[in-house]
């Protein structure tokens, strides 16, 4: 199914062929470099105007490229938001995208298309570096951890992959290179369990003395397999020689990713490199603790800043950053308490990670999907600050759009090719952005429409608003971007032209 898929596509470039000689001839195809952040709020970048917090390196591309101010992710939390942002499809059409365990299985499968498929076929060398979270294996819990893991990201079109098995919070700790645990000791093999926990093994609820490095928050569930001083999600038993050290994780991640630019630079290439920084737990670099004045969160976003300068200063070492196209966003909005006792909230002082915005991961209301997003390109794009609607479900199409290739009918059709916006040409994005958490909500840049939900209005946990509601709501953005009022009984034709939108896509 996947050849057929990628042979479609070949089609295109054949009939294109002659014009794209002719265009390669004068100009070498663009690298592409996707930085993903994780948990990083529109607030959370001093570009967006937060004086409390300063991220120079992500400052200085976003003066040299477009900054939107209006860009949203298809999900308030990370599997559901990767999933759509890679294959060009809602998350919310099937019922397997939620937040994955770390023994979930793949939930990208190996015949759908995705955006590394689409440049790996179009002559790239292609990477995944960094934070994952869209699971490994075709069966949940049946990963080959001590061996090859198979379906793995090489299935969907990656070249090169160095990422981490889930997620921070979650077993197994483990890098996997190219689908093998990375500097695994064949006599301590690892076993992963989300159900039973292993005989002997001490878990932070039961162990509270040996978490040296974090003390998980209460109630919230990061108190079981006990890693470097910190407590996770799951259970996991050996392995020991290959457990990553959280405070050398940006370094881990951030130096596979020049690596991989060196050892491609005479090529195009396309790198999704997504960080882990700001989700829990946070353990910054020694380097970075104490320099923000906020704490660990504070301090790891310095970190990722850092991370930042480090693409931009090998690109330009190596002459490539003027025929780089580089995207910069977040997979979702942000979160302070999110499982962790690391000090988040009592030193946040006056900076808002959510910007102007009301929410923050998990919620309905805008801080939860409304993401940074930068595009920066040197040799096409020039220094704007975009109002544009765009939504992170729209790169496949766009990145097809920008290689000259036509998509099949029956993939990422939710995708949009909408490369003019991103590139700054048009001031106009998408008609309308369809966005999910608790709830699905439609919006078009002026009013936003948040369907019924049966879910909680708040989450005691994280102290964020969820924006469920067993009523209509209705928001007017244009005056009200904080969503303070609910005015659907007052504009009940809006609430109608909106449902019908969210009809109609649910019918697709």
């Amino acid at each position: 199914m996947k050849q057929h898929l990628l042979n479609y596509i070949g089609i295109g470039i054949s009939v294109l062929s002659p014009f794209l000689l002719n265009a390669q001839s004068t100009n070498k195809k663009p690298n592409v470099i996707f930085i993903l952040a994780d948990d990083i709020g529109y607030g959370d970048l001093s570009c967006n105007g937060e004086k409390t917090i300063k991220t120079p390196n992500v400052d200085k591309l976003a003066s040299r490229g477009v900054r939107f101010t209006n860009a949203h992710t298809v999900a308030a939390t990370s599997t559901p938001s990767r999933y759509s942002l890679l294959t060009g499809l809602y998350s919310w059409r099937r019922h397997d995208t939620g937040i994955a365990a770390g023994d979930a299985a793949m939930v990208v499968k190996p015949e759908q298309l995705t955006i590394a498929d689409l440049f790996k076929n179009n002559g790239y060398s292609t990477a995944a570096v960094g934070k994952w979270h869209l699971g490994l294996g075709n069966k949940a819990g049946m990963q080959n951890w001590n061996g090859f893991i198979t379906p793995g990201l090489q299935d969907i079109g990656f070249d090169y992959s160095y990422i981490m098995a889930a997620t921070g919070d979650r077993v197994p700790c483990v890098f996997v290179e190219n689908q093998y645990v990375v500097g695994l000791d064949p006599n301590d093999s690892i076993k992963v369990s989300y159900k039973t926990p292993f005989s002997g093994e001490p878990l932070g609820r039961t162990h509270p003395e040996l978490l040296t490095v974090l003390k998980p928050s209460i109630n919230h569930g990061h108190n079981q397999a006990i890693v470097n001083g910190v407590s996770r999600i799951g259970y996991m038993k050996g392995g020991t020689k290959a457990l990553w050290k959280d405070e050398n994780i940006a370094d881990s991640i951030t130096n596979k990713a020049v690596r991989f630019i060196e050892s491609n630079s005479t090529k195009p290439f396309f790198l999704y490199f997504a960080t882990n920084d700001i989700h829990v737990p946070r353990v910054p670099h020694p380097r970075f603790v104490g320099k923000s004045g906020m704490g660990a969160r504070g301090d790891a976003l310095l970190q990722f800043d850092w991370s930042v300068g480090e693409i931009v200063k090998t690109l330009d070492h190596l002459g490539l950053m003027e025929n780089t196209l580089i995207v910069l966003t977040s997979d979702n909005g942000p979160v302070v308490d999110d499982g962790y006792q690391d000090m988040a909230v009592e030193m946040l002082g006056s900076h808002r990670p959510w910007g102007d915005f009301r929410g923050g991961k998990y919620s309905n209301f805008e801080a939860g999907t409304r993401v940074p997003f930068l595009v920066h390109w040197t040799k096409k794009v020039k220094p704007a600050v975009s109002k544009a609607l765009v939504s992170q479900v729209d790169m496949l199409a766009s990145f097809a759009a920008l290689l000259k290739v036509e998509l099949p009918k029956d993939q990422a059709y939710d995708s949009q090719d909408q490369l003019s916006t991103l590139l700054g040409l048009k001031k106009t994005g998408r008609a309308y952005v369809i966005e999910s958490a608790g709830a699905l909500s439609v919006s078009d840049g002026e009013w936003k429409y948040i369907s019924p939900s049966k879910g909680p209005a708040y989450s005691k946990l994280t102290n964020t608003e969820l924006g469920n509601n067993t009523n209509d709501q209705l928001y007017y953005l244009k005056e009200d971007v904080s969503e303070q009022k609910n005015v659907a009984k007052l504009y009940p034709k809006e609430v109608d032209r909106l449902k019908s939108i969210l009809e109609f896509e649910m019918k697709k």
